[in-house]
């Protein structure tokens, strides 16, 4: 359904600050200045589908990605849908079943032209205890905050020492 090379291109989601995504995509190959997109998502099977509320527009006012606030991700399923209109025909519709958090560290799921991205925060509470008699450093911190993570032995850490 709806014309060729209409659909959206590049999906990209990234959750940031815990509670924050933004999604963004390129419009179709075909797309002209009046095809319009339109974002709808589901964080869980138990949830409704909503629509974007905080569109990013480009120059010509087409939808181009979302901002959303407060998200929880209970679930490691999300639903996504974006559709539109051109000139009042129904563009091709852009429709992913995303598993959220599958590979790793990174929290990349790269399928085809779709990804999902979580940027973590710092570590926290960060504290470091020298003493120079015995020229030794103790270095604690808690885990960065994350939208799912519930282990703290998920995480790596590299630490750079550099001397004055």
């Amino acid at each position: 359904a709806g014309m060729n090379g209409t659909a959206i291109e590049n999906f990209v989601c990234v959750i940031f600050n815990v509670s924050f995504m933004n999604c963004t995509w390129h419009v179709g190959r075909t797309a002209t200045e009046d095809t319009q997109y339109f974002l709808y998502w589901r964080p869980s099977k138990k949830e409704d589908v909503t629509e974007c509320q905080n569109y990013i527009k480009d120059n010509y006012g087409r939808h181009m990605g979302c901002r959303f606030q407060n998200v929880t991700i209970a679930n490691i399923n999300a639903y996504f849908l974006v559709n539109g209109s051109r000139s009042g025909q129904n563009i091709q519709p852009y429709e992913k079943k995303i598993l959220l958090y599958q590979i790793e560290l990174l929290l990349i799921n790269s399928i085809s032209d779709y990804i999902i991205v979580e940027k973590l925060t710092p570590p926290l509470n960060v504290s470091v205890n020298c003493t120079e008699a015995s020229h030794r450093c103790s270095i604690w911190w808690q885990p960065p905050r994350t939208s799912h993570v519930k282990k703290s032995s998920c995480f790596k850490y590299e630490i750079v020492i550099e001397t004055k």
